[in-house]
C-alpha cells in the first residue's frame, strides 16, 4: 500500500507564506512525478504545480512567480512554497503522485488534503 500525507496548511494574512509538505510512504519502487492541486468551495479542482521525473517544472499561470515546488528524492516527499498569497487561494490543497509499486505497475495516489485559508 501507498500513503500521501500532507501537512503544512494553515490560516495565514494577505501577503503571507506558507509551505506545504507531501511525503510518500509503503511500496515504492519508483515516483515518476509529483504534483501540487486544490480545489477551492464550489469549483473543480486545478492543476497548481507539477515536477516531473526529469527535474522539469510546471506552474499554472495563477501561481506562476509566488509559488515554488520542490522534491526531495531521498525522502519521497514533494513541497510548495506559497508566497504573496492572496484570498482567492483559500482552498484544499491536494498532493497527487505517479507511483511505481513494482518495475511494470505505475498508479496514481492522492493525499488526503490539506486547508490552505487566507484572510485578514
Amino acid at each position: 500500500q501507498v500513503q500521501l500525507v500532507e501537512s503544512g496548511g494553515g490560516l495565514v494574512q494577505p501577503g503571507g507564506s506558507l509551505t506545504l509538505s507531501c511525503a510518500a510512504s509503503g511500496r515504492i519502487f519508483s515516483i515518476n512525478r509529483m504534483s501540487w492541486y486544490r480545489q477551492a468551495p464550489g469549483k473543480q479542482r486545478e492543476l497548481v504545480a507539477d515536477f516531473a521525473t526529469g527535474g522539469s517544472t510546471d506552474y499554472a499561470d495563477f501561481v506562476k512567480g509566488r509559488f515554488t515546488i520542490s522534491r526531495d528524492n531521498a525522502k519521497n516527499t514533494v513541497y510548495l512554497q506559497m508566497n504573496s498569497l492572496k484570498p482567492e487561494d483559500t482552498a484544499v490543497y491536494y498532493c497527487r503522485a505517479r507511483i511505481r509499486t513494482t518495475c511494470a505497475s505505475s498508479n496514481d495516489y492522492w493525499g488526503q488534503g490539506t486547508q490552505v485559508t487566507v484572510s485578514s
